[in-house]
């Protein structure tokens, strides 16, 4: 049976406050819903009218969600899909014109990976502290799950994918093991083969978290989601709002630095080329110039806290 979802504490919640620069009246784009713990700060710092359109590909997590938001009514607004087609859907939900509900938002959040409820439910397939199937999709309509990769790709896709997501220096090894031990039923029995696949070590992480977060991006196309999101985020932004994201590793966090970098320069040719010839024009506002990260004391109440990195950068 899937567990109870322990209680949700949003992270870095109070520099995602100040950094979005809220006020009454704002609208904003949550594109990672979750359980709903930033969405509900937000909803109360632009009260009386402010509001939010929320995506989440997680039926269960929306489902949770909108039961305990209930209470802001029309405020919170909440789409079944994916924070990559926020464009799509804002506008299919704008009011007649010029009133545009959700173009033109005072500010986006994007708060990565994956959450809580998530981990804590062994039948999701995302831990591998308990058994559970070899599934991680987000969405559970999506016909593509973990156990597709583990035990039917080929061993080099799998390196290639390990060493790839998981930066793991041990990817072939891993690879290896995983297609020796095939079939692989369930989460517990792929990380002990994971774990055998290595050489002892020092660090503090399980031997497995580097082949369990590359699977769960594959499946869920994490990082191909985050680059198709984040122009659309320039496209909806009026002048002064913001974009906030948080994100748990360096493969997000370098996208979203690169973006944000380069939407906060005029010219990107290159830089033994006298004239401008590319006719780029900078659309950002960098607000944090290098990533705000979690206080020692935030760490101690939250440990999911300890790797977030969060970057904001101002619409011009």
């Amino acid at each position: 049976m899937p567990k109870e979802p322990t209680e949700h504490i949003p992270v870095l919640l109070n520099e995602v406050l100040d950094g979005l620069n809220l006020h009454p009246g704002a609208k904003l784009i949550d594109g990672t819903l979750g359980l709903g713990g930033h969405t509900e700060a937000i909803l109360d710092a632009t009260s009386p009218d402010g509001e939010v359109l929320g995506f989440d590909r997680d039926e269960t997590a929306i489902e949770q969600t909108q039961a305990r938001l209930a209470h802001f009514g029309d405020r919170l607004t909440v789409a079944h899909a994916s924070y990559a087609e926020m464009q799509r859907i804002a506008a299919e939900l704008q009011r007649p014109a010029p009133a545009r509900r959700f173009f033109a938002v005072d500010g986006i959040l994007l708060d990565l990976g994956y959450s809580s409820m998530q981990i804590d439910d062994p039948t999701r397939g995302f831990s591998f502290r308990e058994g559970g199937p070899l599934d991680m999709r987000f969405d559970a309509s999506q016909p593509f799950s973990a156990d597709d990769l583990v035990n039917h790709a080929p061993e080099s896709e799998l390196a290639d994918l390990i060493y790839k997501y998981g930066e793991d220096r041990y990817s072939r090894r891993i690879a290896r093991a995983i297609v020796g031990a095939r079939p692989i039923t369930d989460t517990a029995q792929l990380a002990q083969v994971v774990a055998k696949a290595q050489p002892p070590n020092k660090e503090k992480i399980h031997p497995a978290t580097r082949t369990f977060q590359a699977l769960r991006i594959a499946v869920n196309d994490e990082l191909g989601e985050l680059e198709r999101a984040l122009p659309q985020t320039l496209e909806l932004l009026k002048p002064g709002g913001r974009l906030a994201v948080i994100s748990f590793h360096s493969l997000e966090d370098r996208i979203v630095k690169q973006f944000m970098k380069l939407e906060s320069t005029d010219c990107i040719c290159p830089p033994e080329q006298i004239v401008c010839t590319c006719g780029h024009t900078a659309s950002l506002r960098l607000i944090t110039r290098k990533p705000t990260e979690a206080t020692a004391a935030e760490i101690a109440a939250n440990p999911r806290a300890r790797s977030a990195k969060l970057r904001i950068a101002e619409r011009l």
